[in-house]
């Protein structure tokens, strides 16, 4: 499963985006400087302390369990996933061990120490396009008059400034995924740990969860592979002082659920799912390529959650694919509030760059410079109107991929399927989980009703009360 150690490669010399004169330790560095953003301001390929591949020392004769002769399969899958092998030269299986670090922090440790972890730094440079750099989170956006002129677009915008997550709760969960790796990486010596979802793309709110990727080496994995690491990953978490409740859901996609007991923020930690990586900064790019993005999407989504119909694991919709839904309508406007990124800049999001050099691939994306001046009101009360009258569920599929609406064929990721929305990166079904008809139409209900009463009243009290529209933190 894994044959090349940790490093993401180019896969057979055909990707372009990092030159191969670079060693195999300079291309591991720059990795490490893009999935931490804790530090200095940090360009591809600049190099971290440097570090050395040491040999795993043998234990003496003493005290030691005498070897067996077969291998079990346990043993056999703890040496694929990145045990180090005692050899007489430096290999793909060996320790990689920085310096000047003093040696790996152990869980006691680690957890005793918790608070020293360095912060995100906000003082980092910026780039030379639209996206704000990983150190910062929140931005206090100036918007046209003519965004926020009436009362509707008043109340959209004061929602959003009320909810948006602040640079302090993006640090809080950055503190956890900085301390939690240094942890893993005594299991797992090759493992990178990835914020992801909305504490990282833009659409978060305060009270969001957090999403973070465990990656020893890009390419897919079967569920029992990845029940088997993060079942591992759980017994370290027991061990661990700043953690709490850690619980592993063997779903289809398995997920390792805990708490931060220091900033109590909820934790979903996956295997190996670098499609998640790769959409995290695609969405990013949008939320900030056009100033009235995030309000429109975070006011949608605390609207969906109201009517109970934001929620996968009940077999609604899940916020990735409203976010979605929000950017193809925004698309495919006649004139367009925002543009079609993978088309603009394929460069930027190609599914086959190197997954350490994602976050920086679309850094110097310019704002989009929309002629469309519609005000937040205006907008949300189109997007309720184009699903509730325009779109045509059991015909189109949702390509934010593409700008437009493709046909609706036999495919099995869209065969008896009642909504379709196509993952920009692996084109599977985002929402495979509305899957029972009964709950497709109360989805519809919603969005047609809301849609009259909005019209009609241009209050959004009528179908988001604001007086519960209150942070959890």
């Amino acid at each position: 499963m894994f044959p090349k150690g940790y490093v993401f490669s180019h896969k057979d010399g055909q990707s372009g985006y990092l030159p191969h004169t670079l060693s195999q330790q300079r291309r591991t560095e720059a990795h490490l400087n893009v999935t931490n953003f804790i530090g200095p301001p940090m360009n591809i390929p600049f190099l971290i302390p440097t570090c050395q591949w040491t040999q795993v020392e043998q234990p003496d004769g003493r005290n030691r369990k005498r070897r067996r002769d077969k291998q079990t399969e346990s043993d056999l899958k703890r040496q694929r996933f990145g045990s180090p092998a005692p050899l007489s030269r430096p290999s793909k299986n060996a320790n990689f061990t920085p310096q000047p670090a003093t040696g790996p922090v152990s869980s006691r440790e680690m957890g005793n120490s918790y608070s020293c972890v360095p912060t995100c730094s906000s003082a980092a440079s910026k780039t030379g396009g639209c996206v704000p750099p990983l150190r910062e989170g929140s931005q206090q956006s100036t918007f046209q008059p003519s965004s926020v002129n009436d009362k509707l677009s008043q109340q959209i915008l004061e929602l959003f400034q009320a909810y948006e997550q602040q640079n302090e709760d993006l640090e809080k969960k950055e503190r956890c995924r900085a301390a939690l790796q240094r942890d893993i990486q005594t299991i797992f010596p090759c493992a990178q740990v990835f914020l992801t979802g909305s504490s990282l793309n833009g659409f978060g709110s305060r009270s969001s969860d957090a999403d973070l990727c465990l990656v020893t080496e890009e390419g897919t994995v079967n569920r029992k592979d990845a029940v088997y690491v993060l079942n591992l990953v759980r017994k370290l978490l027991y061990k661990l002082s700043y953690i709490e409740s850690p619980k592993l859901i063997r779903a289809k996609v398995p997920i390792l659920k805990f708490r931060d007991r220091v900033s109590g923020v909820e934790f979903d930690l996956n295997f190996n799912n670098t499609v998640g990586i790769r959409n995290t900064f695609l969405l990013r790019t949008y939320a900030y390529v056009e100033k009235r993005v995030r309000p429109i999407i975070l006011v949608i989504k605390k609207w969906a959650s109201h009517h109970r119909i934001n929620d996968a694991s009940r077999g609604t919709l899940s916020s990735y694919t409203l976010v979605l839904m929000v950017l193809h309508y925004l698309q495919t406007l006649p004139e367009p509030v925002i543009p079609c990124l993978q088309m603009d800049y394929p460069e930027c999001f190609n599914c086959k760059m190197d997954i350490h050099l994602v976050p920086s691939g679309p850094s110097n994306i310019p704002a989009f410079v929309s002629k469309n001046q519609s005000s937040l009101g205006d907008l949300l009360l189109d997007f309720l109107k184009y699903y509730a009258t325009v779109f045509k569920w059991d015909e189109h599929v949702i390509s934010v991929r593409q700008a437009r609406t493709l046909p609706k064929t036999s495919w099995r990721e869209w065969r008896d399927k009642f909504i379709c929305v196509e993952e920009p990166f692996d084109r599977t079904n985002t929402a495979r989980a509305v899957h029972n008809k009964i709950k497709f139409e109360a989805i519809k209900a919603e969005f047609m009703k809301s849609y009259q009463v909005l019209q009609l009243r241009k209050d959004l009290n009528f179908i988001l009360p604001l007086k519960n529209a209150k942070p959890k933190r």
